[in-house]
This record gives C-alpha cells, structure tokens and sequence, in this order.
C-alpha cells in the first residue's frame, strides 16, 4: 500500500433506510452517504451524529491536529435518515467556509438566552421573587404588603417594561411620582412608603440580576447612587402621629360610643380599653380569650413584633364581651354581618359616622399612652408593654424577660374605668 493510499479514508458504504432501521445493537454505525454520519445506539435510544473536522489544534509536541467534534442531529427514527444526511451536508458546507458549526450553536443558544430575557418583564420578576421568598417571610400579611404597594406605585409606571431595560430614570419615575394631582412626590409625601418600595425593587433587580434577566448595575440602590438625587429619610420624614384624642375628652367621647349599635362599634369600644392595633382586633378569636382568667392572648404571627402578646382584661372588658354574640360555626369574636373578619375600614367607619372623621382608631393608643404618662405613676416599661412596644433600651429589654401581666392588669383596670367614668355615673345616676 502507497503513502498516499493509507491516508485516504474508506467510504463508508450508503445503507438504506431499511437497512438503518434493522440496527438494533449497541455501537456506532456508519450509514454513509455524507462522511462522518453515523447513527448511535446506546440502550433503547437511537440518534445521529456527524463526526467532523473543524479547524485544527495543537498538541502536546508543538504538531498541528485535526480538531474532530461530534455534532448531534436528533434522535431517530423522528429525524429520518434522509433528513440526517441533509443536515449532515449542510453542516460540512458551514466547515469547508470557515465556519465552527459547535460554536455557532452555542452563540445562538446565549442569543436565544438573552432574548427571553428581553421577554420578562418587571411585573413578570416581581411576580416570581416574591413566590421564591414567599415561605421565608413570616405571614401572608407580608406577601400582601409587597403585592399592594407593587401593584400601586410600580407596575403603573415600569411593571411592563423588560426588566433588562429598567434604568435609574425608571426607578426615579416611580419614587417621584406624584401622590395627586399637582401634589408633592411619593418621596415626599410618603417617604416611609417610598423607602420600602425602593428596598423591594432593588431586591427585585438583584434577583433579575442572579438569574440572567438583566446585566450591569442596579439602578434601585441607594448607597453611592439614588442618594445623590434623593434626600435621606430622616431629612424629609416628618413623624406623622396619628390623629389621637386628648384624654381628658375620653370619658365624653367612650358615652357617645357606648351608645352606638353594631360590631364595628363594640369593636373600636374594645380597642380602646385594651391599646390594642385595629388589625389585632379585628382578628380576635374566642380561643385566644379566656375570661375566668381575664387574659387575652394574641398569638405572634398576629403580633407586629411576631412575639405572643398577653392583655389582662379589665371589668368593663369582660362585661362588653359578655354581650356579645358566640357564633358556633365561627371562632370570630367581632364576626362581620356577612360573616368573617371586619374590614380594615369597618373602625375608622365608625368615627366618620360619629363626626370624629379627624381621628383615627391607633391615636387612641396615644391617648392612652398620654393619659399613663401624665396622671398615673406606673413604671415606663408597664405603660410600654400595654402597647406590645419594644423596650428602645437593648440593655434594659435583656433583663426584663418577663410581660408585667399583674402589674398591667392594674393599669388597664385603671384606664377602663378613667374611660367609662361617664357611662358609669350617668348609669348610677338612672
């Protein structure tokens, strides 16, 4: 055999279709027709694949090589072997004009990558990172704060844009945008809004960022960027309190309401004698309640704090929730006339009907904490408690572990009666 015979390849011989189809056994088969196709058996499962050289490589001795790659070209018998041999052909056609078949899958594939991250839009991320986060976070109250506020103030603005587009003129949009017509800015008006929602973009397009959506820098972060165009909270934030009664009014006003029909009233009523938040009201179950111990108990996921919260309820307390109605199909205790819980609106509903539209059913426990701090001498920490707040002392928080119960049911007892003085006298003297 000549030097030049033993460098030729033998052709493979052209099986037929038929004869393709009757190889059944493991191993690699040339079928002929296009060099380097062959058909791979391996277990139950049959493919193509072209074996070809692209370019060349150099080896271990500094000696130029053949660079041989197998490209696969789908499974038979879906891709048939007439249609194998057409995309064998057309890809050592890509070769013989320079073309690196392999790395030309790849760019396509990166292409076709950053095209769907063109597709998804900030509504679709925001969407998805809040179901990735949704069992870390602590409630459904949570989940529903980054939905509404979403909802509000983003998705309006920049929810269909792709996200791979959103800018820092996006971002700033949206936490400039006016509350009202011709009114100051959500930066503004409603910093302590604003600041969380900035907070929840940037997270937003942190994640984006993980997963491949978008590239480059975020353009909700605030340290070294949204700072230099916006002024720091605690430079704009005026603290807003809510709209409280003075206490000396109390007694006038908790007559007027005693006279007033309905749950949303025995609720507010009930509020206002515990310092308790509307939401921790409005979501009071009868088997958080015991009444031969007079204590409330209100579990902590229902807890701002997410700690369980104990109230000692006073005489007029357990008298109020005596009168009420005991459901057997519902566990509520202020059960809404077409079932389940009171609306969010359903206490300040009752101020706005009383001509009291200026207050609001939280500036009650200001009036509380006023009435404690000014006419009574119970310690700081008691009155603090009664409000479920958080000790602002580290140190003093650490060595008082315990809740004051017996001591706040001293200081409940006191205020039920401060607020009932007048029902109580205009009872006695009927």
């Amino acid at each position: 055999m000549s030097s030049t015979e033993s460098v030729i390849p033998r052709k493979a011989k052209e099986l037929s279709a038929l004869a393709v189809s009757k190889l059944k056994t493991e191993g690699r088969y040339a079928v002929g027709g296009v060099d380097g196709l062959h058909l791979r058996v391996l277990g139950g499962s049959r493919a193509w694949v072209l074996r070809i050289a692209v370019g060349s490589r150099v080896d271990g001795d500094g000696h130029a090589a053949v660079h041989r790659r197998d490209i696969g070209l789908g499974g038979y018998p879906e891709v048939s072997l007439a249609e194998a041999r057409d995309r064998a052909r057309q890809l050592r056609k890509q070769v013989r004009e320079g073309q690196d078949p392999v790395l030309q899958r790849q760019a396509e594939k990166v292409q076709s990558a950053l095209e769907t991250a063109k597709a998804k839009t900030f509504e679709d991320c925001a969407g998805a990172y809040i179901d990735a986060n949704r069992a870390a976070w602590k409630n459904d109250k949570h989940v529903q704060q980054w939905q509404n506020t979403l909802a509000t103030y983003v998705y309006p603005t920049i929810g269909r844009f792709p996200v791979a587009s959103i800018d820092t003129g996006m971002v700033l949009e949206v936490l400039q945008q006016a509350v009202e017509p011709g009114g100051a800015s959500l930066w503004l008006k409603k910093t302590e809004t604003a600041s969380r929602l900035r907070g929840r973009i940037e997270s937003i397009l942190d994640w984006a960022a993980f997963r491949g959506y978008r590239q480059g820098d975020n353009p909700a972060r605030w340290k070294g960027h949204l700072e230099h165009e916006l002024p720091a909270r605690n430079k704009v934030q005026k603290v807003e309190h809510h709209a409280a009664l003075p206490y000396a009014e109390m007694a006038t006003f908790m007559a007027e309401l005693r006279s007033k029909e309905g749950v949303s009233a025995r609720a507010l009523e009930f509020a206002i004698l515990t310092a308790a938040r509307s939401g921790e009201v409005r979501g009071a179950r009868w088997s958080e309640i015991d009444l031969q111990a007079r204590v409330w108990t209100i579990p902590a996921e229902r807890m701002k704090a997410g700690k369980e919260h104990r109230v000692p309820l006073a005489d007029e307390v357990v008298a109020l929730l005596k009168t009420l109605p005991h459901e057997e199909e519902s566990d509520q205790v202020f059960l809404a006339p077409r079932g389940g819980q009171l609306s969010d609106m359903a206490l300040t509903a009752v101020l706005r009907r009383m001509d009291r539209s200026g207050l609001t059913q939280h500036g009650f426990r200001s009036t509380f904490r006023d009435w404690a701090g000014e006419t009574t001498t119970y310690p700081r920490e008691v009155c603090e408690h009664a409000l479920a707040h958080r000790l602002a002392d580290g140190v003093e928080a650490a060595y008082q572990r315990g809740d004051l119960l017996a001591k706040r049911a001293g200081l409940m007892s006191d205020w039920a009666k401060y607020c009932c003085a007048m029902s109580q006298r205009l009872v006695t003297h009927t």
